[in-house]
């Protein structure tokens, strides 16, 4: 089920790329910025609580969706950027292993333990 589910994760990455290949924007920035939404991991330097938070905003698909439509919504390319950027890593991480957080543990995550095979 495991491979089933990195599997998944890999197309919906697939998707992003080929989503950003859409926008009028250069390879190099999606490259240079790919791992740009891991700035939530700053959270974690305040405490695990807030760690968790500011991690799952930033690797929550539900919200990148939501930046993606908004873009396309009032016609801004940027905030399409935003979301698809957003999309495409929170897959990749997933595909890595890397889930949501839970307050009590960077290493808890909803896909299990970090770390753990």
């Amino acid at each position: 089920m495991k491979n089933i589910l990195k599997l998944e994760e890999l197309a919906q990455l697939l998707l992003g790329i080929f989503a950003f290949s859409m926008l009028d924007y250069s390879w190099w920035m999606f490259v240079a910025l790919f791992l740009a939404p891991d700035i939530g991991m700053l959270g974690y330097l305040v405490n695990s609580k807030i760690g968790a938070f500011t991690y799952n905003i930033f690797h929550h698909k539900g919200i990148a969706i939501a930046c993606a439509a908004m873009g396309y919504y009032l016609g801004s390319e940027l905030w399409i950027f935003i979301g698809i950027l957003l999309f495409s890593h929170a897959a990749f991480d997933r595909m890595l292993g890397y889930g949501l957080k839970f307050e009590d543990s960077f290493k808890n995550t909803h896909l299990g333990k970090v770390g753990k095979s």
